[in-house]
C-alpha cells in the first residue's frame, strides 16, 4: 500500500473540510495535529483551496494533506501544484483517475455501487470512498460489497458522525472514515483552533477504542 494511504489507515479518520480564509489554513492544521489528528482533506469547494493546500503543505510538514471534491483533471493538477500528497473524488472519472496514476498522485475515487468498484479495480485500485455513505446503504451496502470483493476496502464519507462512527469502523473492509463533525465551518470560520483540537481529541479517542475492541 501507498505510505500515504498507510498514514490515512493507521489514522482511520480523515477530517474533511472546507476552508474559505487561507489564512485559517494552517491554525486549523495545527489544532488538528494537535489533537492526534495528522491528516487533512481540504475540499475543492472553495476558491481559496488550492492556496490553502499550499499553506498547509509549507508550514505543517507533520501533516498529510490532501485534497478532495477533485472534479476535473484541471483540479487535479492544481492539487498537486499546491503540494496534496492525494486527491479524493465523489465520483469515479475515469480520466481524473488516470491522470493521477500517471503523476503518481494516490486517489481515492468515490464509488457507490458494484459497477463503480469494478471500474476502480480494472485500474489497479483497491482503495476507495464510498459516497455519499448514508444515503447509499450506508453499512448494509458495505456488508454486502465485501462478499464479492474482499480485496477492496472503503473510506465511507457523507451523513457519518459520532452517533454511528462505530457501526463503520466495525467493517473490516473499511480503512478509514472521512467526516466534518469535528471540523465544522462554523468552529472554522470563529477561529476556535482549541475547540476543533477537543473535538478531535475524542474522536480519535473513540477510534482508537473501537479498534482495539475489534
Amino acid at each position: 500500500m501507498n505510505t500515504v494511504l498507510e498514514t490515512l489507515s493507521e489514522t482511520g479518520l480523515v477530517p474533511v473540510v472546507t476552508i474559505e480564509d487561507p489564512y485559517k489554513a494552517v491554525p486549523l492544521a495545527r489544532a488538528l495535529a494537535a489533537g492526534g489528528l495528522p491528516c487533512v482533506e481540504v475540499a475543492f469547494r472553495t476558491a481559496e483551496a488550492s492556496e490553502s493546500i499550499r499553506r498547509i503543505a509549507a508550514e505543517v510538514p507533520g501533516i498529510t494533506v490532501g485534497a478532495g471534491t477533485v472534479l476535473s483533471i484541471a483540479l487535479a493538477e492544481k492539487a498537486l501544484d499546491a503540494g496534496a500528497q492525494f486527491v479524493v473524488t465523489p465520483g469515479f472519472n475515469p480520466a481524473v483517475v488516470d491522470w493521477c496514476l500517471a503523476a503518481g498522485l494516490p486517489i481515492i475515487p468515490g464509488v457507490n455501487n458494484p459497477t463503480g468498484v469494478e471500474a476502480a479495480m480494472e485500474k489497479g485500485l483497491s482503495r476507495l470512498k464510498f459516497f455519499p455513505a448514508e444515503v447509499s446503504g450506508g453499512t448494509g451496502m458495505l456488508k454486502a460489497l465485501s462478499g464479492p470483493y474482499p480485496m477492496v476496502s472503503f473510506m465511507p464519507t457523507g451523513g457519518i458522525g459520532p452517533d454511528n462512527l462505530a457501526a463503520y469502523l466495525k467493517l473490516n473492509n473499511v480503512f478509514a472514515v472521512g467526516g466534518s463533525w469535528m471540523v465544522t465551518r462554523e468552529l472554522i470560520d470563529r477561529e476556535d483552533w482549541k475547540g476543533i483540537t477537543v473535538l478531535v481529541e475524542e474522536a480519535v479517542a473513540n477510534v482508537q477504542a473501537l479498534r482495539r475492541k475489534n
